[in-house]
């Protein structure tokens, strides 16, 4: 049998305690009681509702960007995934943790190179002609460092934070009990399936913290722009990468956010903006595969006029499936077609089939005629995201987060391209991308390959089809068809039902044993202990031991 790690349990009750006493710092107090966890953790009254006096004059959207911040990377993820998340919080919420920082302050960089010489298996003079130990970019995962190698290259040496893989795992299996908890304890949060939140966390960080993912998405993006002399991608050096470490050629040049700079530098403006959102919409409209980092921090405009983008950490996918449905959303929008955009809704998952449209029918009709016929000057794509958001936001549709993330990073690029250019028009850049996306839905090619896959569906439904009716009769014949019936959010009150029994059960083996041990100290029957029956004492002991262990478990539970 395998037995629990002690260290594991502790190290995950001291990380647990720590998460709630930094909620607690911030004002939170109210909301970790309420789903039970101080009192599993055994957290004192006094610390659970110890305010924090520097805080009180923020609001409570910048108090938990500050609490996220300061948990480290998993709870800044957490915020990250949050602010794709219109539906869930309000929009104040949603526009401050859109601005989560991930900088931390950089370790001895003694604990680098031991990294560093452990992951490639040979100390650092051998490896580099030199290695800057000031790192150029400090983030909870990693930190980053210039350096040369023996062929005289420069390059970016990214390297993995010890023990952060640990950090991480015991994040997500607190934060896994904790969504399980929100669930069963607050009501109004079951609708948003917090448990599925984290579990999807939890494979966009396992693949983060992997850079060999990392190095990969590089070279794929470089292939996607391998002919767009506009753009330049860093070259992966892959006698240097493993899992912990990811090294790429330098870029040198300068933040496409940093317009004085970049104005300074002699750059045009305009054709920056240009190049940049060319970049962007490629990507989206064209790949299928893009930067899921909407930050412009992570684009650089080199001396030789390029765009070079760095930071592969976090990549989006777009499949053909979800393609298709972006292509039939807006050819619904050009068509004002409101019965088609709730349809693609219905297939994206994100509106209930059983649920009425009439509602949501209604305040889309008003949403396309607000913009219809606008001159493309007078459209602003913040402001549509803005209200489509508002509108998702309301209706509580589950809209795919990569479509949120994707809405986002239209929204953020378009505010850097007003800013390089205040004439800048994103609509007039957009739209000959969204045309050759709905042609290519309307690909008389593609249109005959799915014409074909789905004639030959249904050719296999037909052949089957005689002897799967066969198969149904014979049984129906010998009395052998059976109905299975399943049931669907009964699992809680099962789980509920178990525990109450189980306590029952307790308090009635108590009571037996009390009512016994009586007994058997008013017959004084012995063998005698200090005079008293022996049997009976044992019987008090074991019943006080079992009564307090069942207090302890009512009150840790948090429900009496």
């Amino acid at each position: 049998m395998k037995l629990p790690r002690l260290d594991k349990g502790y190290r995950n009750l001291r990380r647990t305690r720590k998460i709630i006493g930094v909620f607690a710092k911030y004002g939170f107090a109210e909301i970790v009681d309420r789903t039970g966890m101080a009192a599993r953790a055994r957290l004192s009254a006094r610390l659970r509702s110890r305010k924090a006096t520097d805080v009180r004059p923020l609001n409570a959207p910048q108090r938990l960007r500050m609490a996220l911040e300061e948990l480290g990377p998993t709870f800044i993820k957490v915020g990250q995934l949050l602010s794709t998340r219109s539906f869930l919080l309000p929009p104040a919420f949603i526009d401050e943790l859109s601005r989560l920082q991930d900088k931390v302050k950089p370790i001895p960089f003694d604990e680098v190179k031991i990294v560093i010489e452990k992951e490639l298996k040979s100390s650092l003079d051998l490896l580099f002609n030199s290695f800057d130990q000031n790192p150029i970019a400090s983030a909870s995962v990693a930190l980053a460092y210039r350096a040369r190698l023996l062929t005289g290259e420069q390059v970016v040496v990214k390297v993995q934070r010890p023990k952060i893989i640990r950090l991480i795992e015991t994040d997500m299996t607190i934060l896994h009990d904790l969504a399980g908890m929100i669930e069963r304890h607050l009501d109004e949060a079951q609708q948003y399936n917090p448990v599925a939140m984290v579990e999807e966390l939890s494979r966009s960080m396992k693949r983060e913290v992997d850079f060999m993912n990392e190095a990969r998405s590089i070279e794929q993006f470089g292939a996607n722009f391998e002919k767009v002399p506009t753009v330049h991608v860093p070259k992966v050096h892959w006698d240097y990468c493993t899992s912990k470490i990811v090294t790429l050629e330098y870029i040198d040049g300068i933040k496409i956010s940093e317009i004085g700079l970049l104005r300074s530098s002699g750059a045009d403006l305009k054709q920056v903006a240009h190049i940049g959102m060319q970049f962007i919409l490629k990507q989206i409209f064209e790949d299928g595969f893009f930067h899921a980092d909407p930050h412009p921090g992570n684009l650089f405009f080199t001396t030789d006029g390029r765009i070079a983008p760095v930071d592969f950490g976090i990549m989006g996918r777009l499949d053909d499936w979800l393609m298709d449905e972006i292509s039939d959303m807006l050819i619904a929008i050009w068509r004002r077609d409101v019965d088609l955009i709730i349809r693609v809704l219905v297939d994206l998952g994100a509106f209930p089939e059983e649920a009425n449209p009439q509602p949501l029918r209604a305040e889309l009709s008003e949403f396309l005629y607000r913009y219809y016929g606008l001159s493309l000057r007078k459209i602003n794509m913040k402001s549509i995201v803005s209200d489509g958001l508002d509108i998702i936001s309301r209706h509580r549709l589950r809209v795919p987060s990569n479509m949120l993330l994707l809405a986002k990073t239209i929204g953020t690029y378009e505010d850097l391209g007003r800013k390089l250019d205040p004439n800048y028009n994103l609509v007039k850049e957009v739209k000959p991308h969204l045309r050759k996306l709905i042609l290519r839905r309307l690909n008389p090619e593609k249109l005959a390959y799915e014409s074909a896959k789905s004639l030959r569906d249904l050719y296999d439904l037909l052949r089957a089809m005689p002897r799967e009716m066969e198969l149904i009769l014979r049984r129906m014949r010998r009395g052998r068809m059976a109905i299975e019936f399943q049931h669907r959010g009964l699992e809680n009150l099962i789980q509920e039902m178990d525990r109450s029994s189980n306590r029952l059960s307790f308090s009635l083996i108590i009571a037996s044993l009390i009512v016994g041990s009586s007994l058997i100290m008013f017959l004084n029957k012995g063998p005698y202990f200090l005079g008293y029956p022996l049997l009976g004492i044992i019987g008090y002991v074991f019943a006080g031991i079992l009564g307090v262990g069942l207090a302890l478990a009512i009150l840790r539970s948090g429900k009496f």
